[in-house]
């Protein structure tokens, strides 16, 4: 389809639906965290949690090397444990800004301060959270308190984990069953001379999710046994995107080219994604444009703030910093689609966050945003220079200023109406 009528054919009252679900932005978190109180209240005997059932867990990063970890536990809602996981799903079944926070709200963090060293740790509280971790489904556990929990939860400007709900101080951690561990993960396990990379990639290989190696990884379960080490989520999330995307993007470095110019899109959570594919060996940019009022960019009067990452056909040397960790979930995107067509190509993502953004969420909605932008139709252009052409009139910004902050587009032949 030309790209003009797969323009033409995107929803017409995408805007207007935008401006409604702005108007109707939803503060009822801050009246469910008072049922959230509730139930916690109901289901705290004494010191202990009753009844829980850990889906997963959490790694912080203040004063590495001896972090917070945590077991992640919904209250109220022990049997349908695994809907709090954080994962692809949470996009399949349309979950809207207040589902997510719902759910992560609805999970108790029970913390306790541990070296992040934990090579042949599996007593206590470290080794009931690495047996959560391990496992592939929810695991039931007894938790001993030392502090009713803080209902402060902790909802920032932090595009790569999701929001943590309410946190309380743990004594002790107890198994009430046996976890189940797939053959897959007890063999990087068994094995103390594999690197984590390699592991990584193996589970990937096997059918895992990064979601799920993601966890493993935080929990220090990967890697050489000397190695080994609680990872803070934050860096395991961005680390396990990048090692995977690593691996793919090796996968298609001698696969021929795609053979035409292609515009996917996708709009979800207030974020747009246009993605294009063009001919040429592997190339990627993203390109952030964040709208004024929306989170990271809160000046209701400003100008919106674009941030940019690029790599070529070697990849990059070093980290992203300014579009973080959306550059490595992305990216992903884009490599597992090419790896499923066995093909390479240029591409360009492109970001806008709206403000009806209005609370992050982490970094799956990019990741998942942009592997199901290419499902369905999508446009095509004769040049990538056309198609950027064509887009700049639905982006927040003119064609000079993304060619000021873009390489892709930088190296596109200007013409003098784009400086109008």
């Amino acid at each position: 389809m030309r790209l003009d009528e797969f323009i033409e054919d995107l929803e017409p009252d995408a805007d207007a639906e935008r401006r409604r679900l702005a108007a109707e932005k939803s503060y009822a978190i801050t009246d469910y965290l008072e049922d959230v109180q509730r139930e916690f209240q109901q289901s705290i005997s004494g010191d202990t949690v009753v009844g829980s059932t850990s889906p997963s867990i959490f790694v912080g990063r203040s004063n590495y090397p001896r972090v917070s970890t945590g077991l992640l536990s919904p209250v109220g809602n022990e049997d349908a444990a695994e809907e709090f996981v954080t994962d692809s799903r949470w996009y399949h079944q349309d979950y809207g800004i207040d589902d997510v926070l719902q759910r992560r709200t609805g999970l108790l963090n029970s913390t306790k301060s541990a070296g992040v060293n934990v090579e042949d740790v599996w007593d206590g509280f470290v080794g009931v959270q690495r047996e959560v971790a391990i496992a592939d489904r929810p695991v039931g556990v007894e938790i001993g308190l030392d502090s009713t929990p803080d209902i402060d939860v902790d909802v920032g400007p932090d595009d790569v984990q999701t929001p943590t709900g309410p946190r309380a101080s743990a004594r002790s951690a107890d198994l009430t069953e046996n976890p189940h561990v797939p053959p897959a993960i007890e063999k990087t396990l068994e094995d103390d001379d594999w690197n984590a990379q390699g592991a990584m990639n193996y589970l990937y290989r096997r059918g895992f999710d990064v979601y799920d190696i993601n966890t493993v990884l935080s929990a220090g379960a990967l890697g050489r046994g000397e190695n080994r080490r609680l990872v803070p989520t934050r860096w395991s999330i961005t680390a396990v995107d990048d090692t995977v995307g690593q691996f793919l993007r090796g996968s298609i470095r001698n696969e021929p080219t795609i053979s035409e110019v292609q515009v996917h899109e996708r709009e979800y959570m207030g974020n747009r994604y246009w993605v294009v594919l063009a001919p040429g060996r592997w190339e990627f940019e993203l390109v952030e444009m964040k709208a004024p009022g929306s989170i990271w960019n809160p000046a209701p009067e400003g100008d919106v703030w674009m941030g940019a990452a690029h790599e070529g056909y070697g990849g990059r040397t070093g980290y992203v910093e300014e579009t973080a960790g959306a550059y490595y979930a992305s990216r992903l995107g884009v490599l597992e689609h090419l790896a499923d067509i066995g093909r390479q190509a240029k591409c360009l993502v492109l970001r806008e966050v709206s403000d009806d953004y209005w609370a992050p969420v982490g970094v799956w909605q990019v990741r998942e945003s942009v592997r199901n932008a290419f499902e369905g139709e999508y446009g095509t252009a004769e040049t990538l220079h056309e198609a950027v052409q064509q887009l700049v009139p639905l982006l927040p910004v003119s064609m000079n200023r993304l060619r000021r902050k873009s390489e892709l587009v930088a190296g596109l032949q200007a013409s003098l109406g784009d400086f109008g």
